[in-house]
C-alpha cells in the first residue's frame, strides 16, 4: 500500500490544509494526517488538534489521523508511511521546505518527500492569520470548516 504522512501543528487545521490533503488522496492509497504535539506554543492542546483534524476526515475512509511527538521521519517509519507531503504556499516557503527536506532525506534516505500547492482560492491561508482573525471577532467561515470556526469562537470568547 502505498502510504503517505502529512503533518503539521494544525493549529487549527485550515482549508489550505484540507485542500492539500485531498489532492494526496488522489496519488495514496493511505493519507496519515500526524499531527504533532511539537515544540510550538499552541492555541489547541494536542488532543484538541487531533479531535478537530478527525472531525474534518471523518467520513474519508483513506485518511487517518494520528497523534505525534517524535521526529516526523521516526514517526514516518513506525506508521509504515514512504512519503512525507508538504504543503508550499509560496516561493517564501523553499528556503524552509529545502532545508527540511534535506535534514530528513539524511535521517531517513528512504523516504520521499513531496511537495503540493494548494488551489488559488486557499494558497494564501494560515492557521497563524486564521487566529489572528477570530482573536479579533473576526469571520473565518471561508478559511476553516465550521467544526474549527466553532471551536475557535469557544477559545477565543473565555
Amino acid at each position: 500500500m502505498r502510504k503517505a504522512i502529512y503533518a503539521g501543528t494544525f493549529d487549527p487545521v485550515t482549508y489550505g490544509h484540507i485542500d492539500v490533503i485531498t489532492r494526496a488522496t488522489k496519488i495514496f492509497e493511505k493519507i496519515v494526517v500526524g499531527v504533532s504535539a511539537g515544540p510550538k506554543t499552541t492555541l489547541f492542546n494536542h488532543e484538541e488538534r487531533i479531535n478537530l483534524v478527525r472531525q474534518v476526515f471523518m467520513e474519508n475512509k483513506k485518511i487517518e489521523v494520528l497523534g505525534f511527538s517524535s521526529l516526523l521521519v521516526d514517526f514516518a517509519m513506525e506508521i509504515g508511511a514512504q512519503t512525507i507531503i508538504r504543503g508550499m504556499r509560496a516561493v517564501s516557503d523553499f528556503d524552509y521546505e529545502l532545508q527540511l527536506t534535506l535534514t530528513n532525506r539524511n535521517l531517513a534516505p528512504s523516504i520521499e518527500t513531496i511537495f503540493l500547492m494548494p488551489s488559488e482560492k486557499n494558497i494564501f491561508v494560515s492557521s497563524s492569520l486564521v487566529k489572528e482573525i477570530a482573536a479579533l471577532n473576526g469571520d473565518v467561515s471561508r478559511l476553516v470548516p465550521l467544526v474549527v470556526a466553532n471551536a475557535l469562537r469557544k477559545k477565543f470568547s473565555k
